[in-house]
């Protein structure tokens, strides 16, 4: 189950990326009939929003477990 959200983690994570680049080259292109660069950006920010409430979900039910304090 743990490597199975690390993956899923790591996915949404290369998603961000590709979808970081897609805004871009919407940015340097400026088609109009395309989708704008905002778009792209939004779904950077909803995947970033996901997965961050994926990393709560996975803390607390125990799933994942924190590094330990260096102290």
């Amino acid at each position: 189950m743990e490597l199975a959200a690390k993956i899923i983690l790591v996915l949404l994570m290369v998603f961000m990326v590709f979808n970081l680049f897609r805004a871009l080259l919407a940015m340097l292109r400026a088609d109009p009939t395309k989708p704008s660069m905002t778009h792209y950006l939004g779904r950077r920010v909803l995947f970033s929003a996901i997965a961050m409430i994926l990393i709560v979900i996975l803390l607390f039910s125990g799933v994942l477990v924190p590094n330990p304090r260096p102290y």
